[in-house]
């Protein structure tokens, strides 16, 4: 039976190891450089296609009362006017919902999942990845808790960030993560609803950005969690580009967006009531020609980090994770399910990830804000409504989250695969 070694448990590396055991791939253990599993970081959205794949490991009910539906997308110039609405999940006419849910919260469902499917064990923490070799099988030299101990395995996978130890491992040569010359600030605020608590709300004047969303319904008061990101372009970065959690105080960046006020919200007002800020570069990585090296492969930010648009780097990591599965599961050759892997997830995350660089699909702000810089009446004094929905829409046939992609079952469903009596590869989306 094949033995899988994962590095990584954090959503795309938990999501790996629960669609293995769901293709009946039991010997997984999970390497987390962390010392426990404990909810961190900020909000993500899971777009309809990882819903449908969570869906297919029995995660949906579970995810759903953690998260907000969310039904639309709104982007607004800076001075509050809108340029594109666009419904989303079933109101977009999707048969899943997109949902809006704290990370941690989404981690720890999946870890649940893990401990009480794979075992309590499964995962071991406080272990870190120094060394790869492979010959017969695939070595991972670890320190756990600074104990030097050897692994071994049929199978290992790299789900272990932007900074992936397995990537390193792969003999790739790369300078450090690629800055774009944007920072972005991080925090949450309990604060009345922006439009409504299934709204996500995406302002920018060309240069700045905020991008505002609930993660929770509203409280008896009213109010729910706002996640919120800000961005702005800068002309240097003092700090280490990969200081992905410096706390600083909101007057550092509030000023840059003095005056906003959106959809009935005073953007500055989320930033000071905020508990904490975060701030970060804008970074990816150059997109590789191969993600696999024998029986070694990546998946999530590991093989292709990209930036913050359009809802879409969680979501990846999901159908990564569900695809390098199904393939483990249904071709016994280990390298050539690892190719077979590759030559379906590739493409579509490559495509991802420049497309990003040229900010997806919020490219209609900027599109808008270099037109009508004072602002407008009506966006079809600037540009016809239609045509900006063409960049949505483009955007998402390129990520393979389009409607005709998303609207059928899971292409990586191995046990209704068995049923039917075929496990071959499932049809490139996204192609």
């Amino acid at each position: 039976m094949v033995k899988v070694l994962i590095a990584g448990a954090g959503i795309g590396g938990l999501t790996a190891a629960l669609s293995l055991h769901d293709g009946g791939v039991d010997r997984v253990d999970l390497l987390e450089v962390a010392p426990q599993l404990r909810p961190m970081g900020a909000g993500v959205n899971l777009l309809p296609n990882a819903v449908r794949e969570l869906a297919s490991l029995g995660l949906y009910h579970a995810l759903a009362a953690r998260a907000v539906q969310t039904t639309e997308v709104r982007y607004y110039n800076n001075h509050g006017d809108l340029i594109l609405r666009e419904p989303r999940g079933r109101c977009g006419g999707y048969d899943w919902p997109q949902l809006s849910i704290h990370r941690g919260e989404l981690e720890m469902v999946l870890a649940d999942a893990v401990r009480t499917r794979l075992g309590a064990t499964r995962v071991r923490t406080g272990t870190r990845v120094v060394g790869v070799s492979t010959g017969s099988g695939v070595q991972v030299d670890v320190l756990r808790d600074g104990t030097p101990e050897r692994l071994t395995a049929d199978v290992l996978i790299g789900a272990d960030g932007i900074r992936s130890a397995v990537r390193r491992a792969l003999s790739v040569e790369e300078a450090e993560p690629v800055w774009n010359g944007m920072v972005v600030w991080r925090g949450m605020t309990w604060a009345p609803p922006i439009r409504r608590a299934n709204s996500m709300v995406i302002a920018g004047d060309g240069t700045r950005k905020v991008v505002v969303y609930a993660l929770t319904p509203p409280r008896t008061d009213g109010q729910v969690l706002l996640n919120w990101a800000a961005s702005q372009r800068l002309d240097d970065l003092s700090a280490d580009r990969a200081d992905w959690n410096r706390r600083v105080p909101a007057a550092k960046f509030a000023v840059g967006f003095a005056d906003w006020q959106v959809a009935d919200t005073v953007i500055t007002d989320l930033f000071d009531r905020a508990a904490s800020c975060f701030e970060y570069p804008m970074v990816d990585r150059e997109p590789l020609a191969t993600w696999s090296k024998g029986p070694v492969t990546l998946l999530g930010d590991a093989a292709h980090a990209m930036h913050p648009m359009g809802s879409n780097a969680t979501t990846q990591a999901v159908i990564d994770a569900r695809a390098l599965a199904y393939f483990l599961a249904t071709i016994p050759d280990i390298e050539r399910a690892l190719a077979g892997y590759e030559q379906e997830r590739r493409p579509v995350t490559t495509r991802v990830q420049l497309a990003n660089r040229e900010m997806g699909p919020e490219a209609v702000i900027d599109i808008v804000a270099a037109r009508a810089p004072g602002g407008f009446t009506s966006v079809d004094e600037v540009l016809p409504a239609a045509t900006l929905h063409q960049v949505s829409e483009r955007y998402a046939a390129l990520a393979a989250f389009d409607r005709r992609s998303v609207n059928t079952r899971s292409p990586y469903d191995v046990r209704r695969a068995r049923l039917v009596g075929t496990t071959q590869a499932p049809q490139p989306l996204g192609a």
